[in-house]
């Protein structure tokens, strides 16, 4: 008689042979043919992955969001664009005004009389002229100087007596 020395394991000893386990329809093997109990299907059992729906939900949300961000730029940028764009309009308006004036000024410099006028700041006027200037640091007319307003014809003549003259040539103006 043979004997063994290692035992063969239970599982190994116990468990059917493949091939005579009755095979279903589809080709899978019965689950009930091993142990008697059935095992548990995968189409039981929920799933915890990505489902093809929740793919597609996941994917319309992305770009549904990508979307409004796209959309919302867009917005901002033709509001800036439409304040640029009243900025240059009211830049253009005081332009005018100042292409305005400087062709008046052009009218202006342009005339005989203003050419004459500043060509007696050279010493350049007729031969009948005296050329004068004022040193650069003369002090202001009085108001009582000849051609000032309070000695036009028609202005109020103020009256100051000679004591008073005499007073303010000593002491300085009183005010």
């Amino acid at each position: 008689m043979l004997h063994r020395l290692r035992p063969t394991p239970p599982d190994a000893a116990d468990a059917p042979d493949p091939t005579d386990l009755p095979i279903e329809a589809d080709g899978a093997i019965d689950p009930t043919a091993v142990d008697g109990t059935p095992e548990p299907g995968l189409a039981a059992l929920p799933i915890a992955g990505i489902t093809r729906r929740r793919m597609a939900a996941i994917v319309s949300g992305i770009l549904a969001a990508w979307i409004v961000i796209v959309f919302v730029r867009q917005v901002g940028a033709a509001s800036a664009a439409t304040a640029h764009a009243d900025e240059i309009s009211a830049g253009n308006v005081g332009l005018r005004f100042e292409v305005a004036s400087l062709q008046r000024e052009l009218d202006l410099i342009g005339r005989q009389r203003y050419v004459e006028q500043q060509a007696r700041a050279y010493g350049l006027g007729s031969p009948r002229e005296v050329a004068f200037t004022l040193a650069p640091d003369a002090p202001a007319l009085a108001p009582d100087a000849p051609g000032s307003a309070a000695v036009r014809v028609g202005a109020d003549a103020v009256g100051i007596s000679p004591l008073e003259r005499w007073l303010t040539v000593l002491f300085g103006p009183s005010e």
